[in-house]
Formats: structure tokens, C-alpha cells, sequence
């Protein structure tokens, strides 16, 4: 018999929830077949056999969390008798679910999942095998998460597969919900609440629980900002000369299109080539000086925030980046990147410019030690031969682990990326 281990599914990820089992004790499994949903701190995300056999036992049951390593479920040899699913009743102990000690953060040097010394987890006895209506990981999250039954919706996916829209229509026809968790809140026999969840039975207030994308975010944002040193760095661009190139490009590509952001990134990349000093990770014990360029780009998603990554953006083109962070946003908003697709980046680029932000600074996604913030290209009147004419401005705010890199090596890639962006034939020379 082989146990299915959580696995590492992000560099950041240090347990996992089991969103949903897409197979159930008794089920044949082939190589290939998705096997589970599982929520990382990042997305949700199908995770696949890679030995054929039957799935004799469920140990980690659907909502519960594991840490990575442990194991939550048990495959068979194929060949044998079709195992009868465990009994609900075994007597194991069952677990408190915020009972895991947070681990010290550290530097994840390999995406390879190991095993980690815990004690056993619950058993759960595998629900009985029923038919679910094809569905999508982030529908069925959605759907756990509000209430939903599946198998009562339609579905107006491909082939009538469930989709988000289906679940978000199914919340608005249910209407408000059901007053049981604030009645709950209010019942005298309850402990006292934490500060933070006072105001809850405020008529003015809706209180609305932490997900565990904004719960693991809060936990690493915190972290980032109290172990890394952060400085930052300012600079007004001229983006006269990239709003034109960019309309060139769009013109000679078309249909295809270039974003301000493509080109930024593809400005970031080429700088970051150019200065492999800021192109870093700090350890306690090491300055790791990355050989490759892998430019994280941030995507707002419903439930927060993600960081897919292009790899090697150094050596693409910005056609190609376009496609590339087309690609990986989509997925992002579907709940379907990779782990690979989320993980080894060696900097980030986060822009809200689209969202009218002039400038703002951004956390330093660790471990990489800098994040650029890109701000909206603005009208503004510049001084040009002694003369006041209208211009195009955008601001770029560089923020920098310390611990990593100092101010003139950090104001010397600004630099550089300002002359790219500035002269943007120097991007694709």
C-alpha cells in the first residue's frame, strides 16, 4: 500500500486544507486522475495520482488541515478486492485544528515535499461514494464556503460543468444568511471574545471570518515587514516614449496586445540582468545570488492576492511576457496555477496604476529581497527647452530588504530601469 502525502504545493506553503476528494474508498485510481482539491495559502489547486491502484482509505477529511508530509489517504495495489470504506467510528482522537505550532519562517530551498515529524492525524471514515456534479476546485471551495449543495445547481460551464458565476447566483437567490453564527455570538454561556470580535453583535457591523488566504497573507505580510529591514527608494519616470512604443508595438501586433505592465516587466527583468546584486535571497547564513531572472507579478483575486511567476523573463520577449502573464492571471482567477507557477521567484512587481494609484510601496515578498510598485501614468506639465508642455508621469517605488542589499546598489538598478523605461528600444536591443 503507498499513503498520499500532503505535498508542497507553493514555497511558501506550510499545511494544507483538503477543499474537496474527487475520489471516495473503493474507486479505482489511474495515473493521472485528480485525486483531491487541495486550498493552499495561495490557491486551490488539483492534485494528481501518480500511482495507479484503488483508494483504500480517506485519513484526512474534507475541511481538515495537514501539514506537509503528513499522510491523508491510502492507495492499494490495483488487482486486489475493492477495500470497503473505513468506518466512521474508528477510535482515533480527534484533532484541534489550530493546534499546529507555526514553524519559524525560512528560506525553502527546494519545492520537493519532505516529511514532517507530527503526530498522526485524525482518521476520518471516507463519506460514501456518491455522484458529484462535475465542477471547478474554486466552485467547490465557494460552495463549502457559503453552504451551497452541488448537486442542487446546474451548471453553465462546458458541459454543464459548476463554475463560480453558478455558486455566486446560488448565494444571491438564498438571500441573507441565516442569523445562527451571530445568535451564537451573543449567547451568554459563550467564552469572552477577543478584543478584535467585540463589536460583533454590533446591528452596524457584519462579521466576517478570516478566509485562509487573508489569515496566511496577514501572517506573512506581518513577517516580512518585522524580520526584513525595509528602505525605500523613489523615481518619476517619463513614460511619454513608453506610451508610444507601446502603441507601436500594438499596432504591428495586433490582435495580439502589450500592456504598460508587459513592458515594465520586461524592463525589470533586463535591469535585474544587468545587477545581479539586487537579484538576491538573504539567509542567516548565505546571500544566494540567483543565475536566472524569475519576475513574480502580482493578480488581485477574489479572495486576496497571488504572485504567479515568469520565468526567465530576461530572455523573453514582451509579446511573449504579455501572453505569459495573460495566461497565468486567468489561472490565477480560476484557482488553477501550478505550484511551479507560483513558486522561485527572484522579484516581484506589483502595479495598481490601473486602479488609478499615483504611487504607493509595496511589502517585500520573501524570500526574494525587493519589489518594485508601479503607480498610474499620469497628465502632468514638465519643463521641456525652458518651455511648460504637457507630459505623461509614472511613479515607481523600489522597496528593498536591507539585510540583502544597501541603498546605492538599490539606487543604482533604479537607475537603470528608469533609462529603460524611459527609452524603451533599449528593452528589446
Amino acid at each position: 500500500m503507498t499513503e498520499i502525502l500532503m505535498p508542497r504545493l507553493s514555497d511558501t506553503m506550510e499545511e494544507g486544507v483538503i477543499s474537496s476528494w474527487q475520489k471516495q474508498p473503493g474507486d479505482e485510481v489511474a495515473v493521472g486522475d485528480v485525486i483531491v482539491d487541495i486550498e493552499t495559502d495561495k490557491a486551490v489547486m488539483e492534485y494528481e495520482a501518480y500511482e495507479a491502484g484503488v483508494l483504500e482509505k480517506i485519513l484526512v477529511g474534507e475541511g481538515e488541515t495537514a501539514a506537509i508530509g503528513a499522510p491523508i489517504a491510502v492507495i492499494a495495489p490495483a488487482g486486489g478486492a475493492r477495500p470497503e470504506p473505513a468506518p466512521a467510528a474508528e477510535a482515533r482522537p480527534a484533532a484541534e485544528p489550530e493546534a499546529v505550532a507555526e514553524p519559524e519562517p525560512a528560506v525553502e530551498a527546494a519545492s520537493e515535499p519532505a516529511p514532517v515529524a507530527t503526530a498522526a492525524p485524525p482518521q476520518t471514515g471516507g463519506r460514501p461514494a456518491a455522484s458529484r456534479p462535475p465542477s471547478s476546485p474554486l466552485a467547490r471551495r465557494l460552495a463549502r464556503d457559503h453552504g451551497i449543495d452541488l448537486n442542487a445547481l446546474s451548471g453553465s460551464g462546458p458541459g454543464g460543468r459548476i463554475v463560480r458565476a453558478d455558486i455566486e447566483a446560488a448565494v444571491r437567490a438564498a438571500g441573507p444568511a441565516a442569523p445562527a453564527p451571530a445568535a451564537a455570538a451573543q449567547a451568554p454561556a459563550a467564552p469572552a471574545a477577543p478584543a478584535v470580535q467585540a463589536r460583533a453583535d454590533d446591528p452596524d457591523v457584519e462579521a466576517v471570518p478570516l478566509n485562509r488566504f487573508r489569515k496566511v497573507a496577514a501572517r506573512r505580510l506581518t513577517e516580512s515587514k518585522r524580520e526584513a529591514p525595509h528602505f525605500y527608494l523613489n523615481r518619476e519616470v517619463d513614460a511619454e516614449a513608453l506610451l508610444a512604443f507601446r502603441a507601436t508595438l500594438n499596432e504591428a501586433l495586433a490582435p495580439a496586445k502589450v500592456s504598460v505592465n508587459d513592458l515594465v516587466v520586461k524592463a525589470v527583468a533586463t535591469a535585474l540582468r544587468e545587477h545581479p546584486a539586487v537579484n538576491v535571497s538573504y539567509t542567516e547564513e548565505n546571500l544566494l545570488f540567483h543565475k536566472r531572472v524569475h519576475v513574480g507579478v502580482a493578480v488581485a483575486v477574489e479572495d486576496g492576492l497571488v504572485v504567479p511567476v515568469v520565468r526567465d523573463a530576461d530572455r523573453m520577449s514582451v509579446s511573449q511576457i504579455g501572453r505569459e502573464t495573460r495566461e497565468l492571471a486567468a489561472k490565477a482567477r480560476d484557482g488553477k496555477l501550478s505550484a511551479r507557477e507560483m513558486s522561485g521567484g527572484t522579484f516581484s512587481v506589483s502595479n495598481l496604476g490601473m486602479f488609478g494609484v499615483d504611487s504607493f510601496s509595496a511589502v517585500i515578498n520573501p524570500p526574494e529581497a525587493a519589489i518594485l510598485a508601479v503607480g498610474a501614468v499620469r497628465d502632468e506639465p514638465v519643463v521641456r527647452d525652458g518651455q511648460v508642455v504637457p507630459g505623461k508621469r509614472m511613479t515607481v517605488t523600489l522597496s528593498v530588504d536591507h539585510r540583502a542589499t544597501d541603498g546605492a546598489t538599490a539606487a543604482k538598478f533604479l537607475a537603470r530601469l528608469a533609462e529603460l523605461l524611459q527609452n524603451p528600444l533599449l528593452i528589446v536591443a
